[in-house]
Parts: structure tokens; sequence; C-alpha cells
């Protein structure tokens, strides 16, 4: 097997790759894992809930490749060790490992309980931590491999009714740079890339824990389809010497407005965060932040969002040819609209 990452064989035959992907289910993991498997990888898939497990190995294998379906929670280090031994084990040495699992509270900070905060922690980050470290164990011997951090642009800006979210995405960033530059100081083959999403139209909203009084949380316009991010997160696999990748203009917009004016962005958020995450119809009955929605009814990649969700991503379009008029183009689209948000959020400033 190569050593060298590189793009795939044609789409739905093997190519002799194997792709792990945490939170598989359902949403950005699902459609992720579909992805991979439709470019010719071996898929293993990591979640709670066995009926989304069983759906997304169907549809992988439906592609034409082995898919194993293995029921993880990621918040248990021994218990994803364990899950990556298996894996080895039943398909082989792993090429790349994708961390992709959300359980959260979407709710003011102060109405959030311990147990909550902790929980989404464990999940969000600790998650992220202990996938990392067992793909590193097998992955560093063989001197190859990728690990991919799928993030956000709230890894970069905290929004209202989502400090603990917010709170674990930035924590990830701090952590795969420590990461990253000792494998570097090893001189090790293995890289890590991650890969930052916008609001994203998956099953998150539809059974998401929220205290919201009564009302149900929605994504911050615009929302992506999840087909979206599944193809920059294969992207970023198969050309993993980018540090990081930024799908979709809200995120390099998000990005760069705090970078640049984050006290615009303090008091933009503050008039305008909650209403942008909040809609008029009852809450969940039940959520998913400490049991699996999903186990016996699957919820597919899709949330409710798909009349107003985007196909695609013009900037990751651009951002993925190689010409230099192409990234100049993405360059300047996205300054543009970095500061179109900007003034946006000065002219609504009180």
């Amino acid at each position: 097997m190569s050593t060298r990452v590189g793009v795939a064989e044609v789409a739905g035959r093997p190519n002799g790759r194997i792709a792990v992907v945490s939170g598989a289910s359902a949403g950005v993991g699902r459609a992720t894992a579909r992805e991979f498997a439709r470019r010719g990888y071996t898929v293993a898939l990591l979640a709670r809930g066995q009926a989304g497990l069983e759906a997304a190995a169907e549809e992988a294998r439906a592609e034409g490749v082995a898919a194993l379906p293995l029921r993880v929670d990621v918040s248990d280090a021994e218990a994803v060790r364990g899950a990556l031994a298996q894996v080895e084990s039943e398909l082989g040495p792993v090429d790349v490992w994708v961390n992709c699992v959300l359980a959260t509270v979407i709710s003011p900070f102060m109405e959030v309980e311990p147990e909550e905060y902790r929980r989404v922690t464990d999940v969000c980050y600790h998650g992220y931590v202990y996938g990392t470290q067992a793909a590193l164990e097998r992955m560093l011997p063989r001197d190859r491999g990728v690990i991919v951090q799928v993030g956000s642009a709230l890894a970069y800006r905290g929004i209202p009714l989502q400090a603990a979210y917010c709170g674990a995405k930035h924590a990830i960033r701090g952590f795969t740079d420590s990461v990253r530059a000792e494998l570097i100081h090893r001189g090790s083959g293995v890289r890590v890339t991650e890969v930052h999403l916008p609001a994203v139209n998956t099953p998150q909203f539809t059974w998401t824990r929220a205290h919201l009084d009564g009302r149900r949380p929605r994504p911050v316009a615009p929302v992506y389809q999840p087909e979206v991010a599944a193809r920059a997160i294969v992207w970023g696999a198969e050309h993993p010497r980018r540090r990081r990748y930024w799908v979709g203009v809200s995120t390099v917009a998000t990005v760069l407005g705090q970078r640049f004016a984050p006290r615009v962005l303090d008091w933009q958020l503050g008039l305008t965060g909650r209403k942008s995450q909040v809609r008029d119809a009852h809450p969940p009955a039940r959520d998913n932040l400490f049991r699996p929605l999903d186990g016996e009814h699957d919820f597919g990649a899709h949330g409710e969002f798909d009349d107003e969700s985007r196909e695609s991503s013009l900037l990751q379009e651009l951002s993925q040819r190689r010409s230099t008029v192409a990234l100049l183009g993405a360059a300047g689209f996205a300054v543009g609209a970095a500061g179109y948000a900007v003034a946006r959020g000065a002219h609504r400033r009180p």
C-alpha cells in the first residue's frame, strides 16, 4: 500500500484505502462516510445509534465497498481504542481517521447544568482527543496516515446559546496545533488537518437538547447540505498538507470578522445571535445528549431545512483548484464577504 495520501481511484471501486469516521450514523459524519465509500474507500463507522449505523453501512456497501459499523461512545477512551483494534483486525491498517462527533445543548449559559456541560465537553472535545490518540498509536509506527478534525466557524468565534459547543471547538484547535508541532518535531509522515464548517442541515436540530423557553433551535443562515461538508472533508483527507480548510463564505466571514473586528461581532451577536438560532416550534420531546435517538430509527444525513440549504459552496470549489487565478478569486471573494459582514454589524451597532 502506498505511503502517500493522494486522490483516490475511480469512484465506486475499492482503492485499497481504509477510512474511519466517528459520528457516522447521521448528519455530516453520515454524508462523509458515504462520500469516502463513493471514492472507493473501505469504511469503518463509529457512533452510538444502531439503526443509523446499519443504514449508513448499507449506503456505503451500495457503492461497492466494505463497511464495518461499530457502536462506540467516543467519550470512553478505551472503547475508542478497542474499536480501532477491531477495525484493523477485520479490515486492515487505517489510512484516514475523521473526528466528526456531536452532542450538544443549545441554551443560555446560565441555564446549562454542570452535567450537561461536562457531557458536551466529553463528546465534542475529549472524543476528538481520544480519537486522535488512538489513531496516532497506530499511525506513528507506520509513519503514515491522516487525521481530519471536523471543526466549525464557531471554533473561531463564540456565539450566544452555544457556550459548551464553542468552548469544545476552540479547544480542538488548540490541542491540534500542539499535536501538529509534535509531529513536525518527530519528522513524522502522519498529517493532521482541520476542516471548519458553516451551519449544516443535519438532524442535530431535531434531537439536540435545548433550553429555549419552549421554542426549537435552528441553524444560523446560510445553511449548507451535509454533502457540501462531506466533499470538503474527503478533499482535506486527500490533501492534508494544508493546515486547515474553511468551508462556506459564512465561515470565512466569521473567521476574518473575529480577527479584524471582534468588538463589532460582540455587538452584532448580542443583538441578533439568539434570534437567528430560535424558531417558533415546540422543542424536541427527547434529545440525544446522553442516549442516542437513532438506536431504533434512522434519521439519515439531512435535517429539516432542505428548502433553504445550499447544495454547493463556490468558495470551496475554487479553493480546490490549483490555478493562481482561482485561489486569488476565492481570497478576494472571502475578504469581500467578511467586509460585508463586518459592515452590516457596524450598521446595527447601537
